[in-house]
């Protein structure tokens, strides 16, 4: 009897480990950006830049998010989950393909991600700004920089 209970409690904590393990490594897969060929910019720099009118910069997160944290001054708030994603994103940049577009999710992982999507669907200049807003390996991020956010306005997002 007590061999059978050795033997059960090994089992469980063979199958928790595993499953703890599991865990870990789909929590990594998700929090690992994709390589991908377009650009990559600093929070900073794509800052600057959407504020001078060179790029494009899209906030890509959903509502929930901006609601939490705000939409960085210079970005357009644009849902990845969004059916008609490409659809507006080319309304954006009148149809211009090669417009350079500059996407900021909250860690660098979805806009990577995506960045991949949108350059097989022909757009050229692509930009990922890896730091996200929360901050990431790449850096601190938009918040933590002190770079300046704007309350997001659901009517107008």
């Amino acid at each position: 009897m007590a061999e059978q209970v050795n033997r059960t409690r090994r089992w469980v904590l063979i199958g928790g480990g595993a499953a703890v393990a599991a865990g870990f490594a789909i929590r990594e897969y998700r929090l690992i950006p994709e390589d991908h060929g377009g650009g990559r910019i600093s929070v900073a720099a794509a800052h600057e830049q959407a504020r001078e009118g060179h790029i494009l910069l899209v906030d890509i997160r959903t509502p929930r998010e901006w609601r939490a944290s705000g939409v960085g001054e210079g970005a357009t708030p644009l849902d990845m989950r969004r059916e008609d994603f490409i659809e507006v994103l080319s309304q954006l940049t009148d149809g211009n393909k090669s417009a350079p577009v500059a996407l900021i999710c909250a860690r660098g992982v979805r806009s990577a991600r995506l960045s991949n999507q949108l350059i097989a669907a022909g757009f050229a200049n692509i930009i990922d700004v890896p730091e996200g807003m929360l901050g990431s390996a790449a850096g601190p991020g938009w918040v933590r920089a002190g770079l300046p956010v704007r309350r997001y306005n659901e009517d107008a997002g």
